[in-house]
């Protein structure tokens, strides 16, 4: 249902994750996902922790859906010394190429807990179907 466009993705998280580089704007961060098949619709689940739902931009160009986030530092009082900092911060983004079967026009998205999961329709033209079968007769007259 949808390709992965950087297959060098998760070297560069690792690499981020060694080196201790926050993401850009030019060269964001990924951001570790699910996607499964639930029903009739195609869900994807980003981990988004810490990230407030206004600094989150979705955007879909024909198959093309991408997702940018930055989480941004706590407002801190002038007195607070910083002793430790693990969390990663700046931008973060995921590119995805959705397949033709899927609804892009009647794509959702919901955010709770740090999780945003978008939920896309399979496309009614995708679905199965059955196919009656005519006698001749039938066709006959559909010749005419």
């Amino acid at each position: 249902m949808l390709m992965r466009t950087d297959p060098f993705r998760e070297l560069d998280r690792l690499a981020q994750q060694l080196t201790g580089v926050s993401g850009t704007w030019s060269r964001p961060s990924a951001m570790p996902m699910d996607a499964y098949r639930e029903g009739e619709d195609y869900v994807i689940a980003l981990d988004l922790p810490g990230v407030t739902k206004d600094a989150i931009d979705i955007d879909v160009e024909r198959n093309m859906l991408t997702v940018k986030a930055e989480r941004r530092p706590t407002a801190k009082a002038d007195d607070v010394q910083i002793e430790l900092t693990e969390r990663p911060l700046g931008v973060f983004s995921r590119q995805l190429v959705l397949a033709d079967t899927l609804d892009t026009e009647r794509i959702t998205a919901d955010y709770d807990a740090g999780v945003l999961t978008l939920r896309i329709p399979i496309a009614e033209r995708a679905k199965p179907r059955k196919i009656t079968i005519g006698g001749p007769t039938e066709h006959k007259q559909l010749n005419r």
